[in-house]
């Protein structure tokens, strides 16, 4: 079998574990040497490609390559930035394949969410429809959890992990101080239409009356006042009131509480700051002293307390992709297949690029509570495995050392791209 070049990218927001898949991705890559020659990681995603600007990963050592595997955000940098349909732009597709051919090009893989998904999948198509022999894979990652076709997402884990010690911490803080200061806290996360994050921070109630004591979710319409009744009732009973809200919280109209009224490049609403629009509310209406906190990209870069589950299972999508390409597979994505909650198991399973790609997947009904605020117990029993476990990164002078890439490029061989 011909001997061929492959190509990476990180794509969209980053997260605490994505180089571990890119870890995982190259390693196994190395490992096949007699099948792949080089692996370019695109500068900045898919940019990489459309502008040449591929980073040569065989100039990296195997050292700095395993660093990767805890190192946080996207090493080779990433990029909002989404190709539009075949016909609509054609134009930028065909570039890339004029990259992948200049450059001995046989396999595309790419580390993303839905978006990602839908652009491997329209990469795939034209490669058939203009006879270019092209194997590609998606690679699932997202923070929020909201990709079909898998049990969990790899980089949901870690955020879990991160948003329920918060919010377990920032309550000790709080319970300690609700005598004669704060009274309220509340904690924002990201989700802009799955509430899977805000979801996480409930695992860290395990007793009645501790806190997250309301989790406000994009999947139940925001009630004001029955939010502040129950806040009311939750400050009377035990002292204080914890609330974690997710960015995406809607009124009933449908329409977001912290619309910024900007857009994403891919054309989501721009969001944020509904932790102060809560906590104003709270003391507009009831007056009890507030502190809220937005976690903001420090939930998705927090490496140095990564769940153990993530880490793996993000190496492992990595590891199955280059694998399945090897096998001749084609359009579609490594999955996690859930196989016991108690004891844990889990396997990598796949699914087909057509069924995963601009499908969101929303917190299901099941999993959250019959008042809209709160999580279930069968939502405890998804959520609790994906955060079991610790896989710390080395510490040098009391910080994380993470990996330094070196970043060479592969010489270019096109005109300068004129397209967006």
């Amino acid at each position: 079998m011909t001997k061929r070049n492959a190509f990476y990218a990180q794509s969209g927001g980053v997260t605490a574990v994505i180089n571990a898949t890119a870890c995982g991705l190259i390693e196994t890559a190395r490992h096949n040497a007699d099948r792949i020659n080089t692996v370019f990681a695109g500068n900045n995603g898919i940019l990489g490609a459309l502008h040449e600007e591929l980073i040569d990963t065989s100039q990296e050592s195997a050292r700095t390559i395993a660093a990767l595997r805890y190192t946080p955000a996207g090493a080779f940098g990433s990029a909002r930035y989404k190709l539009k349909g075949l016909e609509e732009n054609r134009a930028e597709y065909e570039r890339l394949f004029e990259v992948f051919d200049a450059h001995d090009i046989g396999y595309f893989f790419y580390n993303g969410g839905g978006d990602s998904q839908d652009t491997t999948h329209k990469v795939a198509q034209l490669g058939a429809q203009l006879g270019y022999p092209i194997t590609c894979i998606g690679i699932p990652k997202t923070v929020d959890n909201d990709l079909p076709g898998t049990d969990n997402c790899p980089g949901f884990g870690s955020v879990a992990k991160y948003v329920a010690v918060s919010t377990r911490e920032a309550g000790l803080d709080v319970a300690s101080m609700a005598k004669t200061s704060t009274k309220v806290f509340v904690l924002e996360t990201m989700g802009r239409h799955a509430g899977w994050i805000a979801a996480a921070a409930g695992l860290a109630q395990e007793l009645h009356g501790e806190p997250p004591h309301l989790i406000l979710l994009p999947e139940i319409p925001f009630d004001r006042e029955r939010f502040l009744s129950r806040v009311e009732q939750t400050v009377q009973e035990f002292g204080y009131c914890v609330v974690v809200a997710s960015e995406g919280v809607r009124n009933a109209d449908g329409a977001f509480l912290s619309d910024q009224g900007g857009k994403d490049a891919f054309g989501h609403t721009q969001l944020g700051g509904v932790a102060t629009l809560v906590a104003r509310l709270i003391n507009d209406a009831l007056g009890y002293k507030y502190h809220y906190a937005i976690a903001d990209y420090l939930q998705r870069a927090a490496r140095h307390i990564a769940s153990r589950t993530d880490v793996e299972q993000a190496y492992a999508v990595g590891q199955a992709a280059v694998e399945f390409a090897l096998t001749g597979k084609n359009a579609i994505m490594p999955t996690i297949v859930r196989l016991s909650d108690d004891p844990y198991r889990w396997q990598v399973g796949e699914a087909r690029l057509a069924e995963v790609a601009n499908v969101e997947r929303k917190l299901p009904a099941e999993y959250i509570s019959q008042d809209g605020l709160h999580i279930t117990s069968q939502c405890r029993r998804y959520l609790r495995p994906l955060i079991v476990g610790e896989d710390y990164p080395p510490y040098e002078n009391g910080l994380p050392s993470y990996a330094r890439l070196r970043r060479c490029m592969a010489s270019q061989k096109l005109p300068q791209f004129n397209g967006r």
